[in-house]
């Protein structure tokens, strides 16, 4: 019987530590803890994002703060706002939602967040703080956060003996998440566009994880008997079943034939897609705690 994984559930039992470890630290050292989240434009999907994000936070019983910029703002003005919550004590974690309007270099803006403030993980401090398996000081990117979550909680803490295939090699998703396996000590592989017998490499994974953006590439004969499947993909496809125009969202998995092969599976949508503002808010809160001084909660 194959186990489906519920990422709602995963993400809500996240929420309530988070809760949890936000009071507590409140309560123990006077703490409150501190998000600051910039949007600079008017992209509707990434004031959606947003929106949800400071909503999460507030639930979470942090201080949350928003700063919504104009389209037209400077690099100088961004970056101006950035050193500013950069020396605020009372902000732990600051997230610029990305992609930002033409001409802003996201890169520069991104690099220029306090690594123990890069709530997002996506510093070149903090990449290489999980390179070199330093996971004490440094955050992590919360999609592959929120994807270790899973495997953690189907194989435990150690992955000693067990082979893991990360399909995708993005900064983002692909690299962090292999270094994450791989300090859990799984063997792993990182397959990608250039990689030869493609299927080949997938079969030998106890541990498959796909993130490329291709609809529904992995197929069941990709897959190893009894395999951890966690698809990272979201691609909205063509659903003329629902009607004219209508779409619907896969993963990079073929859900419905890789169920049948792997004992436990994410589906698209549900499964990794509501832990990255869990793994968001889990960031914040554990940021907030080593400024305090305390020992952060585990997830």
């Amino acid at each position: 019987m194959t186990t489906v994984i519920d990422g709602k559930n995963v993400a809500a039992s996240v929420i309530q530590t988070v809760k949890s470890a936000t009071a507590a630290l409140e309560k123990s050292s006077g703490v409150t803890t501190g998000l600051a989240v910039v949007i600079v434009g008017d992209d509707p999907a990434s004031h959606a994002y947003v929106g949800s994000k400071s909503r999460m936070a507030k639930e979470c019983g942090f201080k949350s703060v928003q700063h919504t910029l104009p389209a037209e703002t400077k690099q100088e003005e961004l970056a101006a706002l950035v050193a500013t919550l950069n020396a605020d004590p009372s902000i732990h974690g600051i997230l610029v939602q990305l992609p930002l309007p033409k001409p802003l270099d996201s890169e520069a803006i991104i690099q220029s967040i306090l690594p123990e403030k890069d709530v997002d993980g996506l510093s070149v401090v903090n990449a290489g703080k999980l390179a070199t398996g330093d996971l004490k000081t440094g955050l992590v990117s919360c999609t592959p956060a929120g994807a270790m979550v899973f495997v953690r909680r189907t194989h435990g803490e150690d992955l000693s003996g067990l082979n893991a295939v990360v399909i995708g090699r993005s900064n983002l998703f692909g690299k962090p998440m292999a270094q994450l396996l791989l300090n859990a000590n799984a063997t792993v592989t990182i397959a990608h566009s250039r990689t030869k017998n493609l299927a080949e490499v997938c079969r030998n994974a106890d541990i498959l994880v796909a993130a490329v953006g291709r609809p529904e590439m992995v197929r069941a004969d990709w897959v190893k008997s009894g395999a951890t499947v966690i698809d990272v993909g979201i691609n909205r496809v063509p659903a003329p079943e629902r009607g004219e125009g209508k779409t619907r969202l896969v993963g990079d998995v073929a859900f419905e034939e890789v169920s049948a092969v792997a004992s436990t599976i994410t589906p698209v949508p549900g499964g990794v897609g509501p832990m990255t503002i869990a793994m968001l808010m889990a960031n914040t809160v554990i940021a907030a705690h080593r400024t305090a001084g305390q020992t952060p909660p585990q997830f």
